[in-house]
This record gives structure tokens, sequence and C-alpha cells, in this order.
């Protein structure tokens, strides 16, 4: 991977013109050369009389320069102090960079100015990981911001432990060592092997994977360079396996996992097998692939399996993690509960006007449209949001909340998959923001597996807890819902799923799919967004899956051929 440079000779200070380019190198032993684009500055630019005036406004070109070249020259030599007295929390910052070195176990550090713009300074690292015996070069780019402290109008580096490594957050730590977690071998339920070469979205989830499997699973830790987060209990497993609750801190960790940056030596992996099925996952990753920001999931109904999981965008996992209001899929939620509660019924004639208010809210359809003495399937198939508002006076506050829990197995923030996921949130809301409730708006929050777990309890009547890996890997506990649907709510909301499928809103998505099916579509508003998120739910036979596109618009139109192309890919 390259020679290491070799190190400049003690005491040499002679600045050398290279190209335009000035480079300072500051002598001391296994240093190199730091380089500053754009020009040099003195240290000492500035006069006496200037220092006791309080400068104010921008900061000059020349006062980032300086600033600059202060910090990444003493960070170069390893004179912590110096450094860390450059920025605006010396504390954190010196922290962090003894840990550079004495954690991180990073030598012979190389720091090369580019180009500032504006206040800010990007800048290449290279160096050298040393650990027991091993070594490996480490290159990487990184940014420095400039500030002017308000007190006295001192520039200063704005500190941030991004600072150090793009891949830090502030909290965040570098160290080098034994990876307390091992690797992982990930495999689809054929028992093949389940690669980021093969399925770009499902780097997250190896790495949920080996957070939780890599001490259970028979492997033995590498020596890694690693971003531990904060909250991380260790450098290994950041949930706990003896089954104790998890601190707030930990949770965040789950979200957020530890990092390898650099590997200095393998680990053994464990094997971890998984519920993914190798078609289904090659379909949901090309289906997503065609949209900037989409996610889907794929289950089984029966059983809970997942199936597949894919989202566009691969730095964060959407479809098990994301927090987004669903919009008009959790119709299916509150058409369950308004036919429990003799509100709704599939035949009868229910309302549906252009408009309904409650609490100070004037809600209305979409183009607003009304259907005149229609029935509530008519209603529902079309998404007609004034036929579920115009109920809200007849429901208590936590009416949709206990429903969604209950029978769906929502918002209890105890699903056990095998990696970190968000179940769902449907808060106790009053006046306005719990009618907006009822058409997934106000504090509804889901993603799509918990809507693809939705429509899969409407198909069965009883929630199975969506599950990853095998809870018989692990003992682990499933979660249960505290009742199933009744038989007649159960048939009625299959009835309302299968004629919106045939007839309704989802039927151009679902062309050809039926006659054993079942659809809703979505698009939920969001603040500062011209378009809304595009929602889309259905099951065929034993399959269920949901999407959803943000920004998309109409969910059949733009999350609707995604699930349709993966329920016909499983039939």
């Amino acid at each position: 991977m390259g020679n290491r440079r070799r190190a400049p000779e003690r005491g040499r200070t002679k600045p050398a013109v290279v190209g335009g380019m000035i480079a300072v190198v500051v002598g001391g032993a296994g240093l190199g050369g730091y380089a500053l684009f754009g020009g040099g500055a003195s240290a000492d630019e500035g006069s006496a009389s200037d220092a006791k005036r309080v400068k104010s406004g921008p900061l000059s070109a020349a006062e980032v320069r300086t600033t600059a070249t202060a910090f990444l020259t003493a960070w170069q030599k390893g004179d912590v102090p110096a450094a860390a007295a450059v920025t605006n929390d010396t504390a954190a910052a010196a922290g962090l960079l003894t840990g550079y070195g004495k954690e991180a176990h990073v030598e012979d550090v190389t720091l090369t100015a580019k180009k500032r713009s504006g206040d800010a300074v990007p800048f290449s690292v290279k160096g050298t990981v040393r650990y027991k015996g091993l070594t490996k070069p480490l290159a990487y780019e990184s940014e420095l911001t400039v500030m002017r402290r308000a007190k006295d109008g001192k520039p200063l580096v704005d500190w941030h432990a991004a600072v150090v490594h793009p891949e830090l957050e502030d909290g965040d730590k570098l160290v080098t060592g034994e990876a307390g977690t091992p690797p992982v071998k990930a495999l689809d339920r054929d028992g093949g092997e389940l690669t980021t070469a093969k399925y770009p979205s499902l780097g997250t989830v190896l790495d949920g994977l080996r957070e939780k499997y890599g001490k259970k699973a028979g492997g033995k830790a590498g020596v890694e360079l690693r971003v531990i987060r904060a909250g991380s209990k260790d450098a290994g497993n950041a949930e706990d396996a003896d089954g104790t609750k998890k601190t707030a801190a930990e949770k965040e960790a789950d979200k957020n996992p530890d990092k390898t940056l650099l590997e200095l030596s393998e680990g053994t992996p464990g094997t971890v097998r998984t519920t993914l099925s190798p078609s289904l996952q090659a379909t949901a990753e090309q289906q997503v692939a065609a949209k900037s920001k989409a996610s889907a999931v794929m289950i089984k109904p029966s059983t809970g399996e997942i199936l597949a999981v894919a989202n566009s965008g691969h730095g964060f996992n959407t479809a098990f993690q994301g927090s987004l209001a669903p919009g008009s899929t959790m119709k299916i939620v509150t058409a369950s509960l308004l036919i429990d509660k003799g509100l709704a019924s599939t035949e009868k004639e229910h309302p549906c006007p252009k408009y309904s208010t409650y609490g100070g809210w004037k809600f209305q359809n979409d183009d607003k449209f009304e259907i005149k003495g229609g029935t509530f399937k008519a209603s529902f198939a079309r998404s007609c949001n004034t036929a579920f508002i115009s109920q809200a006076k007849k429901l208590d506050d936590d009416s949709l909340t206990k429903q969604a829990q209950q029978v769906f197995g929502l918002g209890m923030d105890n699903w056990a998959i095998g990696v970190p996921t968000f179940d769902g949130s449907v808060p106790v809301q009053s006046q306005a923001q719990m009618a907006a409730s009822l058409i997934g708006q106000g504090g509804v929050r889901m993603n799509p597996l918990n809507m693809a777990s939705v429509v899969a309890t409407a198909k069965t009547g009883t929630f199975h807890q969506p599950y990853l890996v095998p809870p018989t890997v692990d003992d682990r506990t499933l979660a249960k819902a505290s009742r199933s649907l009744s038989p007649d709510t159960q048939a009625q909301l299959k009835e309302l799923l299968r004629y919106t499928a045939a007839a309704g809103t989802a039927a151009e998505a679902m062309a050809g799919l039926g006659p054993d099916f079942g659809a809703k579509t979505g698009s939920a508003e969001v603040d500062n967004q011209k378009k809304p998120n595009g929602w889309f739910t259905a099951w065929k036979g034993d399959l269920a899956a949901a999407g959803v596109v943000q920004q998309g618009g109409h969910g059949g139109e733009t999350a609707g051929p995604i699930v349709a192309a993966l329920l016909k890919a499983g039939s």
C-alpha cells in the first residue's frame, strides 16, 4: 500500500517553494511535512495595539490561514496543549488529540492543508497506525472551520470531533486494539453469504448483526482502528447480553453502532443465519435504486420472517429505523378501530364531505373531492380523509394509541428482530392533532417495516413480530400484541384492502396480482417539502410488503410499483 514517507531531518525549517505552494516542514523525530495551499502567514501577524482591540465582523483570509496553520502544525508535532489552545473547546480537543496517539496509536502524522473556502480549511491526513507489531498506513480527508470568539475577537478553530476524523461525532473516540466484537459472516435463508458487494443496502444491517451477535457467533476478534460511539459500553456490543434494560445512551448507540475504519489484522468470523431471501433481496435492491430516497421491506405474514430490506440511501436504514408520518396507510389501523367500535362498516353509508373540522383545524380531501351517499368501503378505497376525521369526536384521545399497541404491536419499544429498529410511535394526542393522527399525520411516526407488519396483521388477524434472525439463535422473546382482530373486524378490513387493490387508489400498481391480495396507498405532507412522501403497503398470499419514496408524491405512483414488483417476484 505504498511506502511510508521518510521523516525530515531535525532542525530543517527553511520553506521550499514548489509549484506555487509553500511547504512548511516541521522539525521533530518521525514527523512529515505540513503544507498550506495559498501562501503562508506569520504567526505574529498584527501589532501590539491590534491585540488590545477586540475585533469583530468577518474573519480575514490571513486570520483563517494563521489559525489553521497554528492548529495543524501543533497537532502534527504532537504538541497537544498548543493545538487545543487554538480551539474554542480546549478540554474536548485535548482529550481527543491525546487519544489520537495513545488510544488510536496513530504515528508519523502528516497534515496537508488545501485551499480554504471562506472560513473553512480542508486538509488531508496521512499517518501510520502501529499496534503490537502490526502497522498499516492511514489516509483520509477532513476539514476545520475558523470562528471568532465573541469576548475578545480571537480567531479559533471551531472544535468538533469531526475535525480529527469525519466519521467522528462529538463524544466519540478513536481506538485501536482487538475489536471487542468479532466479525460475523451473515447468511441468507438458503445459506449464501450476504455482502455489501452483492447487496449494497445491507451495510447498516451487517453492522447491526455484528454488534449484536459478534460475541455470540463463535468468531475471534481482529485488530482494528474503530470509532467508538458515545454511550457504547465498550469497543464491542452496545447491547446488554443478559437482557438488562438498556439506558438511553445505549439505545442511541444501537442506532449508530461503532464503526471500523481500518483493519490491521483479520478476525475469524462467526456465522449468523438470517431470514433474507437472496432473490427477493436482489429485487428490493434493484427497485429502490431507481429512486433517490426510497426504502422497502418484505415480510412473511404467517411467521414475521423478514424476506428483504433495501434503501436507496445506504448511510441510514430508513426501512427499519426511519421515523416518518405514514399518511393514509395508517388508515388500516384507524379503520380497524372504527369497525371495532361500531362507527363504520364496510357496506354501510359513511360520510365523505369535502371538509371536516375538528379541534379548530379544517381538514379536506385530495383535490377537495367528496363522495355523496357512498359506503365506508368507497371512502377507504379512495382514501377519503374526512370519512375518518368526522369520527374523531366519538373517540377518546387514547383510542388510536391503544388500538395500535394492543392489536398491531406498535409503539411499545420492544421488538427484537436481531438488529436495531424503530417500532413505530402513536402518541396520545388531543384536539386537532388527535384527528390528524387518524389519517397518519399529527404525531404518528412509522417506517416500511412497521407498515409491512400492519398489513400483515390485517391479513392474518394476529400480530407476528417481524424478525431478521430466528429467535432460536439467541433465545430471544419476540414481542406480542395483547389481542387479535375479531373475526368480523378482520373480515371487513381484508375486504377494504382487497377493494382498494382491485378498484381503488392502489389498483394501477396491483394490476394482475389478485385475487388474494389487498393494498393501501398513502401520501404524507412534510413541512418545507414541495412533494409529500409517497407510501404503499400490500399483501399477496403469504407475502406482505411496504415502501416509502420520500418527496415522491402520491404513493400509488411512486412506492406502489416498488411494492408490486416485490410481490410479483415472490409469487
